[in-house]
C-alpha cells in the first residue's frame, strides 16, 4: 500500500493502492511512513502515486458503506494528514504522477514544492459536481496555497487542470515528462534538505496557523523561536 524508500538525503514515499484513497488503513500506512521520516532527522520527503493515480481522495464508496459510522472520524483523520503535511518538518515534494483529485489534489498542495507529469492527468477540486461542501479546513488550505482566483474557479467550477494548465494557473509549480517526474522531484527535495527540522516546522506552523487551525491541527506556539526575539 506504501512503499518508503531512501535515497541519500530523500525519502521517496510510493503510494501503491490503485487511485489511493483514503480510508483507515491507507491513512495508518501513510501516517507511519511519515513517522519513520520525521525520526530519520533533517533529511526530505517526496511524494508518488502509482500508474494512473497520484490520488482520487476520499473513499467514498467506503465512508458510504462499511464505513459508514465511522465517515465523520475518517474526514478528521484526512484533515489532520493535511496539517501535517503543511507543517512537516522537512521539506516536501509531490510528485503528481496522475489524477489528483478532491482531498488527492489537496495532499499535493499541502505539500512545499508540486511537480506534475506534463502529458498525461488531471487535477481537479469536484465537489461542485458531487454535490459536497467543502470542510473549512480544506477551503482554507487551497486558498492558501494557490492564487485567489485559481482557487475561486478551482473551487465553483470543478475544473479540471492538464499539467500546464496547472502550472499557469499556479496549482503546480512546475510539468515534465513522466520518466523525468521522479528524479526531478527528488532533485527538487534534495537542494532542499538538510534544514534544522524544528526550525522548519515553527517556520511553517507560523505561515500557516489559521489554516492549521481550521483543520483541526491549532499551530504549536513560536514564542521565542524568532530570531529576532
Amino acid at each position: 500500500m506504501i512503499d518508503l524508500d531512501l535515497h541519500e538525503s530523500v525519502y521517496v514515499l510510493h503510494m501503491r493502492s490503485g487511485e489511493n484513497r483514503f480510508h483507515p488503513a491507507f491513512l495508518d500506512a501513510f501516517d507511519s511512513a511519515l513517522d519513520q521520516v520525521e525520526a530519520a532527522g533533517p533529511v526530505a520527503l517526496v511524494t508518488v502515486g502509482d500508474g494512473k493515480f497520484y490520488s482520487n481522495g476520499l473513499d467514498l464508496a467506503w465512508m458510504g458503506g462499511p464505513g459508514s459510522d465511522s465517515a465523520g472520524e475518517l474526514l478528521a483523520r484526512v484533515l489532520r494528514l493535511f496539517g501535517r503535511m503543511l507543517a512537516f518538518p522537512m521539506p516536501t515534494v509531490a510528485a503528481v504522477n496522475g489524477h489528483a483529485f478532491a482531498a488527492g489534489a489537496m495532499l499535493a498542495l499541502a505539500h512545499d514544492v508540486r511537480l506534475m507529469r506534463l502529458d498525461r492527468g488531471f487535477v481537479c477540486l469536484p465537489e461542485v459536481d458531487l454535490g459536497l461542501p467543502l470542510h473549512p479546513g480544506m477551503t482554507s488550505l487551497v486558498t492558501a496555497r494557490v492564487p485567489a482566483a485559481t482557487a475561486h474557479e478551482a473551487i465553483v467550477t470543478g475544473r479540471r487542470y492538464g499539467g500546464r494548465e496547472a502550472v499557469a494557473s499556479g496549482l503546480m509549480d512546475d510539468a515534465c515528462p513522466e520518466d523525468d517526474l521522479v528524479s526531478r522531484a527528488r532533485a527538487a527535495a534534495a537542494a532542499r534538505a538538510g534544514k534544522d527540522p524544528a526550525t522548519l516546522a515553527a517556520l511553517k506552523r507560523g505561515l500557516y496557523s489559521n489554516t492549521l487551525a481550521a483543520l483541526g491541527v491549532p499551530a504549536e506556539s513560536t514564542a521565542g523561536t524568532e530570531s529576532g526575539a
